[in-house]
């Protein structure tokens, strides 16, 4: 649609079990609130003609859905019928205002989107306009040390603990010129650290890239600003930050800003 620049509806097909946890199955509910995430994701392709929504149906009386206990289905409201499931796909087709959105379908409760817009409400990220009549109160005073901790990997595996090590580095002081120092509260893990330590993000043969060893660990932190360089006019030391940069497995990191 995109590529012939015209304007559709996608249905992905997702699952209740997606929306709540199926203990009985958990690797299918998983992919199943893959797809809904991943499909409410899509909401900006709206403004190029293309419309991605996901149905999630309970139970409907298929091969697996047989395959479920019962007892189990009866206490959720029985099978869904399947007109009810196809009524759902043509409210997603026809309701122009629907992008992204996911049609939660149940004998219960019959159809509704979830989440709700309440709900919805609590974790929306706000304008650009709210956000800066936003503050944040500075803590003007952040204690420098002369060294600070970090992890490093120092060899290639992907064996993540046996790359890594903790090593003690020299805090240098003075900050340089569009550059900050922030010292991290939080470091996000990520599954590609385990890439990144075995050298699968560097290019070149195994000698090229251990010549570039020791190198420091860790791709997303968020924490506060605690120096600056003298040509940072735009940021202020107690500042909260959040940053994307390699070496965020460090209690302090240099960012540059330009």
């Amino acid at each position: 649609m995109k590529a012939a620049q015209k304007p559709g509806v996608i249905i992905n097909l997702g699952s209740a079990s997606g929306l709540y946890p199926m203990i009985n199955d958990p690797i299918y509910s998983a992919s199943k609130g893959g797809v809904v995430m991943f499909t409410r994701s899509l909401v900006p392709y709206k403004h190029q003609g293309i419309r991605i929504n996901v149905l999630c149906p309970e139970f409907v009386e298929t091969e697996m859905g047989l395959s479920v206990d019962a007892k189990f289905v009866d206490r959720v409201g029985g099978f869904v019928p399947m007109q009810m499931v196809v009524k759902g796909a043509f409210e997603l087709i026809t309701n122009d205002n629907k992008a992204g959105a996911c049609l939660w379908i149940t004998n219960r409760r019959g159809m509704e989107y979830w989440p709700t817009p309440t709900e919805e409400a609590k974790y929306l990220v706000r304008s650009s306009a709210s956000r800066k009549r936003m503050s944040f109160k500075a803590l003007v005073n952040v204690q420098l040390p002369q060294s600070f901790e970090k992890i490093v990997v120092h060899t290639l595996s992907h064996n993540f603990r046996n790359a890594t090590c903790i090593i003690r580095a020299p805090l240098r002081l003075p900050i340089e010129a569009n550059h900050v120092l922030v010292k991290v509260i939080y470091a996000g893990v990520n599954a590609s650290d385990v890439n990144f330590s075995s050298g699968r993000y560097f290019t070149g043969n195994n000698k090229d890239i251990g010549s570039r060893l020791p190198c420091d660990a860790g791709f997303e932190a968020v924490g506060i600003i605690a120096a600056m360089g003298d040509s940072v006019r735009d940021l202020k030391v107690g500042t909260p930050a959040a940053i994307m940069t390699f070496g965020s497995y460090a209690e302090f990191t240099v960012v540059y800003h330009p």
